[in-house]
């Protein structure tokens, strides 16, 4: 029970409503701060949509032997109303999709999905047998390549994902992609588990897809 040293808690809703352009804009009292005796303060819980957090201040005055007056209105902040949400950087904010044309991303040194090109290499002893191809496949002529954790974190999305065996589509296939003319497997690491189609009427035509995925245009299924 809030002590209310003027009896105008109805009074202060009132002209806190009055301001509000709503009742449904005024919550419950909050408290009522009494420093001094002909000066109070009503606080109300302000429910105006982007105010969370936020208090309708009403100064209440009151004279003795007078009726109590309304001073002010007022919206004011509460203790956690500028609180600045937990930062969390840039690049774990980031979603698929939210990078369009012309936007730059940088990559931050110490990524985790990446490594250094050289740290991808075979032994030394077996460089002389690449060929150019393998080489670039293997890191030489760019600086980073993915890591496992790198590798890890893209066929998991991809498995898991709408070109993975557990796509609509691919539950009503006849067969898997792995056995399909148009599947080309890509190359690294990823190989025996995924694979671009080339299939122009397939929904999947240029995306990765898991060897277990299908849909209705594969290569076999004849008239």
């Amino acid at each position: 029970m809030i002590n209310d040293p003027f009896d105008a808690s109805t009074l202060a809703r009132d002209a806190a409503v009055a301001d509000s352009g709503a009742p449904s804009r005024v919550g419950e009292l909050i408290s009522i701060e009494n420093d001094q005796p002909e000066i109070a303060t009503y606080l109300f819980e302000s429910i105006l949509p982007g105010y969370r957090g936020w208090r309708w201040a009403v100064t209440v005055s009151k004279i003795e032997g007078d009726a109590p007056t309304v001073c002010d209105v007022v919206l004011l902040p509460g203790p956690d109303s500028l609180l600045a949400p937990k930062w969390i950087p840039y690049g774990e904010r980031l979603q698929k999709g939210d990078v369009g044309v012309g936007d730059i991303v940088p990559t931050e040194l110490d990524d985790a999905r990446l490594t250094p090109g050289y740290a991808s290499l075979p032994d030394d002893e077996d460089l002389d047998l690449l060929t150019p191809e393998l080489l670039w496949e293997n890191g030489i002529g760019r600086a980073r390549v993915l890591s496992i954790e790198g590798r890890d974190q893209a066929s998991k999305r991809w498995y898991e994902g709408e070109h993975g065996p557990d796509a609509e589509i691919a539950k009503a296939a006849p067969l898997p992609c792995h056995s399909c003319g148009f599947f080309i497997p890509i190359a690294g690491s990823l190989r025996q588990a995924f694979g671009v189609c080339a299939n122009g009427i397939s929904p999947e035509d240029g995306r990765v897809v898991s060897v277990d995925h299908g849909c209705g245009a594969h290569s076999e299924v004849l008239v």
